[in-house]
């Protein structure tokens, strides 16, 4: 990856620029720019890795570590009654910034009619597998 890539990646240079919500040693915590439900936020690392399958043992201890960080922050601010964790690895699954980001979701009573199925609609139609 050239130092040029790095430098036009909008999480290096958030991570360059601005102060993250929380940040554990080689990981930082933003708000999602746009967001599917209030409190909806990015765990990021700051060094530029494409997908969560580079990450070495010390990164993954952060990633954790600031996960359970997030969550507690968010069941304090926004009180949501359930999350979503998900991480997009590819162009196919959605990924559309280069830099790897786990998205943390809350999740509200209501939000949607059937939350049945969970992460599992990502696919239409592949949530619901309670019903043949």
């Amino acid at each position: 990856m050239t130092s040029r890539a790095v430098d036009a990646c909008p999480f290096c240079e958030f991570g360059r620029a601005q102060e993250p919500v929380a940040r554990r040693g080689t990981f930082f915590a933003k708000y999602d720019k746009y967001p599917v439900s209030s409190g909806h936020m990015l765990l990021i690392p700051y060094r530029h890795v494409e997908t969560i399958f580079e990450l070495d043992e010390y990164e993954w201890a952060d990633l954790f570590s600031l996960l359970l960080e997030v969550r507690d922050i968010l069941q304090d601010r926004f009180k949501p009654d359930g999350l979503n964790i998900g991480v997009n690895v590819g162009v196919a699954a959605g990924q559309t910034i280069s830099h790897l980001h786990v998205h943390i979701i809350p999740r509200y009573h209501g939000d949607i009619e059937n939350p049945t199925g969970g992460v599992r609609g990502v696919i239409p139609n592949k949530a619901d597998y309670g019903q043949e």
